[in-house]
């Protein structure tokens, strides 16, 4: 049994969208995907990438992926890396596969001179939250995450807002 991490292509789009709804299914927030092919396909291989992803495969299954992109810290001016998602295939957890993908965003993180690496967790999440403890990070209890969508974004858009 071998696992095996590379990069997406725009192949892997289905790949990459089925392990988003397993995500989505695990968070209880499928309500909440909207995903399709095309926009994944545009927002991660069309004119400006908007993430990258990498994809993990036990035996030439999709096992899980790490979806991430570059941020910026004003105060260490220099990138980070942001893990906007992480999955394993329930049939592939305790396999190493987590940590894994985990390492190997930190060796892209080292090699791209990045300050950080983060993410976010569902505070409900208490095997994820044991799982990146155990790795070494640390929560940022002092700091609360904000986010405007939908009509409340089109509307700060606006004049009105």
């Amino acid at each position: 049994m071998s696992l095996v991490l590379r990069a997406a292509t725009p192949a892997d789009v289905p790949v990459i969208r089925d392990l988003i709804e397993g995500l989505a299914d695990y968070e209880r927030l499928r309500h909440e995907c909207i995903a399709t092919d095309a926009l994944l396909h545009a927002g991660l291989f069309g004119e400006r990438p908007y993430a990258e992803v990498v994809i993990a495969e036990w035996d030439g299954a999709s096992a899980g992926f790490a979806l991430f992109f570059h941020n910026f810290s004003t105060f260490l001016a220099r990138p980070g890396i942001y893990l906007e998602d992480l999955f394993v295939r329930p049939a592939h957890r305790g396999r190493g596969v987590g940590k894994a993908l985990l390492r190997h965003l930190a060796q892209l993180a080292v090699a791209r001179e990045c300050g950080r690496l983060e993410w976010s967790v569902l505070d409900w999440n208490v095997d994820a939250i044991g799982f990146y403890e155990k790795l070494g990070a640390r929560a940022q209890d002092e700091w609360t995450v904000y986010r405007v969508t939908g009509d409340a974004l089109t509307l700060l858009a606006t004049d009105e807002g």
